[in-house]
């Protein structure tokens, strides 16, 4: 058994019957690189999540969840060489890049099966207070889904840059999205702001996200909880073995030395002999104190999620 978790595994897709009514928008996404098109299925999970902790209905949740799938389909014709830059982007790259957002709306709204999706690239970008793109619409302008695909677009995105194996730090990404939810002054050569009363992202959209996320930190506690006692079994079991080493090695006869050894073998687990047993249980010991910690470190984590306001 490992140790593992899988940072966006928590979705709740199986739910609705999305299979059938997706089959065809999914296909879509073979022609995108591995990394897009996981990030557009993490993006959708995250999407669906965030429709249910809004209260969203079923249907709509279906759907925007069908348009966040598709948020990025534009960036099949975006150059790898811009796509997949590690360093910042020239303006020129940057315009180029933008571009993604209106060329999956043209996509879409070129094939039936799609066009009732399009939404979902095309607004994706736009920001609450007039600073994104493609068109600079303000919040009375951006389509409800725009804004939910956009707070699941930000954090994944900041997610995967960061490479999170565990939900301990996130609170880091949470606090950028909340400054994102703040009204502020443009910097020099940034689009000028439309409407200074709001951020770039809703408010309400982030505490929805912030419940999410204090969600998914509790599932992964309940997930490592659930390693950390088959840890626990195995120092127990070896423990066992252990009373039974101890006498196999202070044996003064070849007899008593098997009759010891073969009690030490009764405990044993493929991989595992007599000679390496007792570092095995070590091993195990230093495991189960690594890990208690790391539970309590996530515990520490839903304290600041529970604390967060924006």
């Amino acid at each position: 058994m490992k140790d593992e978790f899988d940072f966006f595994d928590r979705t709740s897709l199986k739910s609705y019957n999305l299979d059938a009514s997706m089959r065809y928008q999914l296909a879509c996404l073979g022609s995108l690189d591995n990394f897009t098109r996981k990030h557009c299925e993490n993006v959708a999970a995250i999407t669906c999540r965030l429709c249910e902790y809004l209260n969203m209905s079923e249907g709509f949740t279906i759907y925007c969840t069908i348009c966040a799938y598709l948020h990025d389909l534009g960036k099949i014709f975006i150059p790898p060489s811009i796509l997949q830059k590690q360093s910042k982007l020239t303006d020129e790259e940057y315009a180029i890049m933008k571009t993604h957002t209106t060329i999956g709306y043209n996509m879409c709204m070129k094939d039936l099966k799609l066009r009732p999706y399009a939404a979902g690239a095309l607004y994706h970008h736009e920001a609450l207070n007039g600073t994104g793109y493609p068109q600079g619409l303000v919040k009375k302008d951006i389509p409800y889904e725009g804004m939910v695909i956009r707070v699941a677009d930000e954090f994944e995105a900041i997610s995967a840059k960061r490479q999170y194996k565990t939900h301990i730090d996130i609170i880091d990404t949470l606090k950028i999205l909340i400054e994102n939810a703040q009204p502020f002054k443009p910097q020099d050569g940034m689009r000028p702001v439309k409407d200074p009363t709001v951020g770039k992202i809703d408010k309400n959209i982030v505490r929805a996200l912030f419940k999410v996320v204090a969600d998914d930190t509790l599932y992964e506690i309940n997930a490592r909880e659930k390693y950390l006692d088959y840890v626990k079994d195995q120092i127990s079991r070896l423990k066992q073995a252990e009373g039974y080493y101890k006498k196999y090695m202070n044996a003064k006869t070849e007899e008593n030395k098997e009759y010891y050894r073969k009690g030490v073998e009764m405990y044993l687990k493929l991989g595992e002999t007599v000679e390496n047993c007792m570092q095995v249980k070590k091993e195990y010991e230093i495991s189960y104190d690594e890990r208690k910690k790391h539970i309590e470190k996530l515990y520490n984590e839903i304290k600041k999620i529970k604390k967060l306001k924006v």
